[in-house]
């Protein structure tokens, strides 16, 4: 039988590991700037990317054999890894709680958008912030508010010590400093 006759599915590629957990009843919390990220990472799904690449398969498609045809192809593969981006963002932004860790500004209790800097056991010193699942990156030294590290420091305060657990053991974490960032000027 021809590939031509074959029915495509979303499931064909489907490499994508699904939504990332949240806790049980627990929120989508996000930063304002997080949440307008992904907003613009959608508007422009929906508003560029897509469009583009709906011209590009039916022009491929109107060329005939769609068997060998790599444009026609590829521009079906995009547009579906597109609508499944375009699903993932509007799930996530329709279940976001917006928390402007603005409030915070000033406090040396840690909360939801907190810069934190400790330093461990073995004396490394670390500077991470506290996000949402959907905009923290560590590389940048971001992370999840539902991560262990980020649930330890959760509530503590400059100057406390607190216990990580992890798969080496209990490791004590002492707070040195914690920063929100400054309230927008009115």
């Amino acid at each position: 039988m021809s590939k031509a006759f074959t029915k495509e599915t979303d499931a064909d590629d489907d490499d994508s590991p699904g939504l990332p957990p949240l806790p049980a009843g627990g929120r989508n919390y996000i930063t304002p700037q997080g949440y307008e990220r992904l907003r613009s990472e959608l508007l422009t799904l929906i508003d560029e990317e897509r469009p583009k690449v709906v011209d590009i398969v039916h022009w491929a498609a109107s060329n005939g054999d769609r068997s060998e045809n790599g444009d026609y192809i590829y521009g079906k593969k995009r547009l579906r890894e597109i609508d499944r981006r375009i699903r993932f963002l509007t799930q996530r932004l329709e279940i976001a709680e917006i928390a402007d860790p603005s409030v915070h500004h000033g406090s040396e209790q840690v909360f939801f958008g907190a810069t934190v800097t400790y330093v461990d056991d073995a004396d490394v010193e670390r500077t991470v912030t506290i996000l949402g699942i959907d905009e923290a990156d560590t590389l940048k030294g971001e992370i999840s508010w539902v991560s262990p590290v980020a649930r330890t420091l959760l509530k503590s305060s400059t100057g406390d010590d607190v216990s990580l657990v992890t798969p080496q053991g209990v490791q004590e974490l002492h707070i040195l400093k914690v920063i929100y960032p400054a309230p927008p000027a009115a």
